[in-house]
């Protein structure tokens, strides 16, 4: 529905033509690879899948040519785009930031705040712990699950019951949207939120 607004929206403005409403960041890389060119994408930091921050890298990767104007409900401190937009803002800022990355490839100030992820530039890789916002606790958990301890072992060491760890574990598991405890460790790793 989000997609659909900006959609019609950007349609009303002279010089820009939507080719392409991607469900998430998969979808976008399907496009792609059939030959399908693109100047200009506009992503939803919070997509399901495959988020705004992955996609971002892969297409820094892939498609370095291709400019990224991020829209996000929360600043997550740090991401891959190039540009990045708070949703909720007026048309004409779109309008506005569309144009400085249509022309321009520095950062525009207005818009990008000091937090943001500097992949695309080279600066920064991780991801801040801010952005899933994990209690103190699950934080601890994150860290040790991420090692060969057992989830009693875990529990032992942070003296609470086995309980209380499958609810970090849960939390944690809704939060990065995995679903098992080797996509978390994998995940967490990419992200730069626990290193080996």
């Amino acid at each position: 529905m989000m997609a659909q607004t900006l959609s019609d929206l950007i349609q009303k403005f002279e010089t820009y033509e939507v080719r392409h409403i991607a469900e998430n960041g998969r979808d976008l890389i399907r496009y792609l690879s059939r030959g399908n060119p693109l100047d200009m994408v506009l992503l939803d930091i919070s997509m399901p899948d495959m988020d705004g921050y992955e996609t971002a890298k892969y297409l820094k990767e892939h498609h370095p040519a291709i400019k990224v104007l991020a829209l996000s409900v929360r600043d997550r401190g740090e991401n891959s785009a190039r540009h990045y937009l708070p949703k909720g803002g007026r048309p004409t800022d779109l309008r506005e930031a569309l144009d400085h990355l249509r022309t321009r490839n520095d950062r525009y100030s207005e818009f990008v705040t000091n937090r943001i992820l500097r992949s695309l530039t080279g600066a920064v890789n991780g991801i801040p712990w801010e952005y899933y916002q994990f209690s103190e606790r699950e934080r601890t958990f994150l860290k040790m699950a991420c090692s060969d301890l057992t989830y009693a072992e875990i529990a032992d060491k942070m003296c609470v019951s086995t309980r209380t760890v499958d609810g970090y574990r849960e939390a944690i598991f809704q939060k990065m949207q995995v679903k098992s405890r080797v996509g978390m460790a994998l995940k967490a790793v990419r992200c730069g939120l626990v290193k080996l």
